[in-house]
């Protein structure tokens, strides 16, 4: 836009509309290089004031001095006063009604709604009342302006360089530690934390214990009136004062299964904290305490919140061991056990939904892979299985056979019904993605 075209807008802007230096300035916010709205408004108004007077036989300039001092410009107040006019009193802003004015009064309620929160880095946001939103939009369409910046974007701006340097916090527009919520309407800030997330690992040493909370309910096959995320989580949110926190692990175990050896993967995501920087030693001296041996933890570190869909997705795909303890329903000999292992090197499981959670899983046929069995005799009808598969794999299914809905199992390569009598999980795969997202 060439500069006599600027000055042209700026002057119908001024006669038509009472605007403060920074609501003017902002109508050309996307011209000029290195100037605040306020000093390009306070120019333009400068140059209006220097052609006005320079002309004052001109009806026209004479109105245009008294709306430069009805729109709180002092020099153009200065001028009218030399030539002996009245004073205009002073309007306010048709825009921002003064808004622009009080943003050091705003800065200063979001550093102070900030103080009970511990954070290095913040950003800004603004609930703008609507009817303003709407004048901007029709002065906007009014002049014609196409370089024009929203009131939101400023007030965004300014409120967060004077935060930075009043908190000497850091502004930051990917993954701040904080959101400051300014509601100009009503007049307040809120403080919206972002979420803290810890990856580790845990071992379930018991069983009946569920993974998320679960109703309690006595004879029934929950042992434990708590969950492997409760007993995990509440220590995390009493420390970090948080509001809530929310398990997120690589997969699940049975009710009945125990997670031993290194343990499973999972991501804490701590809500609303009030404290981000914990001691994550103390952390897993805590929750291993209160758990009371049911649940370890181990292996802490603070990571990126996009480790989260990695890790559901890994859990898919990555190798697990398993240990299952088996009942066969006739004795078989040295070769049968050899046979098996022989059977299920690097083998392709077609497994259906298994009966037992047809009511809550989609029916369908899954390819899983079978990397290793390894057997042992215990008894002749007594034996133990070490399976080594593919993540997803429904292991109690594959040992029994759910009435041939997988294909094939133990129990159909062994030609016997097979009682899974104990199952764990000894190793679960390092998520090397994990490493990528650590903070």
């Amino acid at each position: 836009m060439r500069i006599e075209d600027t000055i042209k807008i700026a002057k119908r802007a001024v006669l038509e509309y009472k605007l403060c230096d920074s609501c003017l300035g902002r109508l050309f916010g996307m011209l000029g290089y290195n100037l605040s709205n306020a000093e390009r408004g306070w120019t333009l108004k400068a140059l209006l004031l220097m052609e006005a007077y320079n002309n004052l036989r001109v009806e026209t300039d004479t109105i245009m001095l008294t709306a430069l001092a009805a729109s709180g410009f002092k020099p153009a107040e200065a001028a009218l006063k030399k030539l002996g006019v009245a004073k205009t009193e002073e309007a306010s802003c048709y825009l921002c009604e003064g808004l622009v004015s009080r943003l050091n009064e705003l800065s200063m309620m979001c550093v102070k709604a900030g103080e009970e929160y511990e954070y290095e880095t913040f950003q800004v946001g603004c609930n703008i009342p609507k009817s303003l939103l709407e004048r901007e939009e029709k002065l906007w369409l009014n002049l014609g302006l196409t370089s024009s910046e929203s009131i939101k974007s400023e007030i965004t701006r300014e409120i967060g360089k004077r935060i930075e340097g009043l908190a000497g916090k850091k502004y930051s527009l990917k993954d701040p530690d904080i959101i400051l919520l300014v509601d100009v309407e009503k007049w307040r800030v809120t403080v919206i934390p972002r979420p803290v997330y810890i990856y580790g690992r845990y071992r379930k040493l018991v069983r009946g214990l569920p993974q998320s909370p679960w109703l309690y309910q006595p004879d029934s096959r929950v042992l434990y009136p708590t969950s492997i995320e409760e007993l995990i989580t509440k220590p995390l949110v009493r420390i970090a004062d948080a509001k809530e926190a929310k398990l997120h692990a690589a997969g699940r175990e049975d009710l009945d299964v125990r997670t031993l050896g290194s343990g499973r993967p999972f991501v804490v995501e701590i809500r609303n904290p009030k404290i981000r920087r914990i001691n994550l030693e103390e952390v897993r001296r805590v929750v291993n305490e209160e758990a009371k041996g049911l649940v370890e933890i181990e292996d802490l570190k603070y990571v990126d919140r996009r480790v989260v869909p990695k890790l559901k997705a890994y859990a898919e795909i990555a190798r697990k061991t398993y240990v299952a303890r088996v009942k066969l329903g006739r004795e078989v000999s040295e070769n049968d056990l050899r046979g098996l292992e022989k059977a299920f090197r690097g083998a392709i499981i077609q497994q259906r939904t298994p009966s037992r959670v047809l009511g809550r899983r989609i029916d369908k046929v899954r390819r899983k892979v079978v990397h290793e069995v390894k057997v042992k005799a215990l008894e002749p009808r007594l034996l133990e299985l070490e399976i080594t598969c593919q993540g997803g794999l429904y292991v109690k299914e594959f040992i029994h056979g759910d009435n041939g809905r997988t294909r094939p199992s133990v129990a159909e390569i062994l030609d016997t019904s097979v009682e899974v009598e104990s199952l764990d999980v000894v190793w679960i795969e390092e998520p090397a993605i994990v490493r990528s997202f650590i903070r």
